[in-house]
């Protein structure tokens, strides 16, 4: 009866510590992993996010160039609606020439009113924003 507990005991013995073995193989695997993911994929993560925020930079740019534009083009298209209002329209005005010089050429006594000056409003310039030197291959690859 004692051999038969102490060889129960022994088995118990047995199988707890090839439990613990076990345990110790997870934690030494799990200790390799979280080594391997600190080591090298956190780096690499921060790469990508480094690049990522580059890009977003550029992006944020981007969108900034193009709101400037439209409202450049937004400006130019009023001046010219309100160039079509004062001056008529291109075909008006096409007409409105042929008369004159076909009236003024047989009546000398009538001339075309002149002409009024346009000022050209001051427009960006693209190479501001995207100069030529960042044209290489730095930024034809990103």
């Amino acid at each position: 009866m004692i051999t038969a507990k102490v060889k129960e005991v022994e088995e118990t013995i047995e199988d707890l510590l090839r439990r613990l073995d076990e345990f110790c193989g997870m934690t030494d695997q799990i200790r390799n992993d979280t080594s391997q993911i600190l080591d090298e994929t956190i780096p690499l993560v921060k790469d990508k996010v480094m690049e990522m925020n580059h890009i977003y930079a550029k992006v944020d740019k981007l969108e900034a160039f193009v709101k400037m534009v439209a409202r450049h083009v937004s400006s130019l298209e009023e001046q010219v609606l309100e160039a079509e209002k004062t001056h008529g329209t291109f075909l008006n005005s096409v007409c409105r020439l042929f008369q004159c010089a076909t009236i003024s050429s047989l009546k000398n006594r009538h001339h075309p009113p002149a002409a009024r000056s346009y000022d050209l409003p001051k427009l960006y310039r693209t190479e501001d924003f995207f100069p030529m030197n960042c044209v290489g291959t730095k930024y034809q690859n990103h």
